[in-house]
């Protein structure tokens, strides 16, 4: 038996604890905030209509996600896009087009040909990259080396080309193509199968939304578990020593345990304090993969109006803030609801704003896009990932240049008995809930099967309770 202390309850701490609790190991969860889920997050309107702060998408391929719904009794839904055309915003001209994987937008046949050729080359390059060691990929000093942003100027030659890449890296890391590695852009396009697959709803990475949100399924997990899940404890220290762990939180109390699960995301990891000290290599790469940059806004109407006119309610467009929207609305009949993401550059600047003038600005590119309708939405939801003091930015972690060739090998590599796990640790389907699952899964897996219990089978939760008692 192992007793292990999870940091963090999202949806990777959650995996762990309950794959660990299934094979018989003892397990706590710490979790600073007041809720479960992490990076997913749920609300509820007046009505009862429920939207997603945080994370929702189960995409193609997203295995474990569709099983664990399944095993928990929750149901999915397609997000909305079969019967409506996508509204496409580019270099000043606006256009609409068909939705599905593989449609091709409204450009100039140079424009086209320059942007089929430049995503075969990103393509192929992607499929080069080594998932489970991408510092070793061939020529991986080179590519990671440069930007994304280098690489797209240097291989688009219309500005239509370059604002597809440019729209894709905002809507894809929340950031700008100049702060990702051309490494790291193409490892995470292979880990979620292609670029393309990224942006695509059917048979892509935006394809299904859980019914109530996905929220449910970290709530699930933690009814399952039960008083295992500690809420509101913010863990600040972590000793280590060769007879196990001992993990402080704020308030003072101790767990003690074999081993700890670290879920965090990496730049909040890097800011717990460790005894002995994070080796250098470890923890100067926390200091090097920043999260992304998002606001998440919602415009709430009374029904789906833009449905009617023949448009799914997405949107594509190279002028801000709000460049990326899509229908939000619950499965059944209700509200409509339109989402739309201040990423990058946009969110970095419109943080300094007040909410209402966010709400403004989301209305002005809604408006833009739908017609007057748009205009006056009867409720406005939003969440700053930048400002969660347990988040600090959203959807993830990404990797500049030279992070990969340099610091890569300790990318998931135990420090000890401290292992780490989360959507940015998942060489498949990283930065997405299937890739926190995994993560999750993967390290309870490795703890469960080789890990052993140097307590003489001690319980966690009753070390727990007496190591505040005795002052430690």
């Amino acid at each position: 038996m192992v007793q292990v202390v999870v940091v963090g309850a999202g949806l990777a701490g959650l995996a762990a604890a309950r794959r660990l609790v299934a094979d018989g190991h003892e397990v706590v969860v710490l979790e600073a905030r007041d809720r479960v889920g992490g990076r997913v997050e749920g609300t509820t309107l007046a009505d009862g209509t429920h939207l997603e702060l945080g994370g929702q998408w189960i995409g193609e391929g997203h295995d474990r996600m569709r099983a664990l719904v399944a095993e928990l009794g929750l149901e999915t839904f397609r997000t909305y896009n079969d019967e409506g055309r996508l509204t496409l915003e580019l270099l000043g001209r606006r256009t609409t087009m068909a939705a599905h994987k593989g449609a091709v937008p409204k450009l100039s046949p140079f424009a086209l040909a320059d942007l089929a050729r430049g995503l075969r080359r990103f393509d192929r390059l992607a499929r080069r990259t080594d998932l489970d060691r991408p510092w070793a990929s061939p020529d991986a000093a080179r590519l990671d080396g440069q930007t994304f942003e280098s690489w797209v100027r240097r291989t688009l030659r219309t500005r239509a080309g370059r604002a597809y890449f440019r729209i894709a890296c905002e809507a894809v890391w929340a950031t700008e193509t100049a702060d990702v590695s051309l490494l790291h852009a193409l490892f995470y396009a292979r880990s979620n199968t292609d670029l393309e697959t990224l942006l695509a709803v059917d048979a892509g990475a935006q394809q299904d939304r859980v019914v109530g949100g996905s929220v449910r399924v970290a709530e699930a997990m933690a009814a399952e578990l039960g008083e295992r899940v500690v809420l509101g404890a913010p863990v600040r220290r972590i000793e280590q020593d060769p007879d196990g762990v001992r993990v402080l939180t704020r308030a003072g109390e101790t767990y003690a345990a074999d081993h700890a699960i670290i879920t965090l995301p990496p730049t909040l990891a890097g800011r717990l304090e460790y005894a002995p000290a994070l080796p250098s290599w470890r923890d100067q790469l926390t200091q090097r993969t920043p999260a992304g940059a998002v606001i998440k806004a919602f415009a709430i109407y009374p029904e789906p109006f833009w449905r009617s006119r023949g448009l799914n309610g997405q949107v594509a467009s190279d002028v801000g803030p709000v460049k990326v929207v899509f229908d939000n609305s619950p499965p059944t009949p209700g509200p409509g609801v339109l989402m739309g993401f201040f990423e990058g550059q946009e969110a970095r600047t419109w943080a300094r704003r007040t909410p209402e003038e966010r709400r403004s600005a989301l209305v002005e590119c809604l408006v833009r896009s739908f017609g007057p309708d748009a205009a006056a939405p009867v409720d406005y939801r939003e969440r700053d990932w930048m400002a969660e003091e347990f988040t600090r930015g959203c959807y993830g972690a990404h990797f500049g240049p030279g992070v990969w060739t340099g610091y890569g090998e300790a990318w998931r590599a135990p420090v000890g008995r401290l292992h780490w796990a989360g959507a940015e640790c998942a060489p498949r389907w990283n930065g997405y809930m299937e890739g926190a699952v995994r993560s999750g899964e993967d390290v309870a897996q490795t703890l469960a099967t080789g890990g052993r219990s140097s307590r003489g089978g001690h319980r966690l939760q009753e070390n727990a309770r007496q190591l505040p008692r005795e002052g430690r």
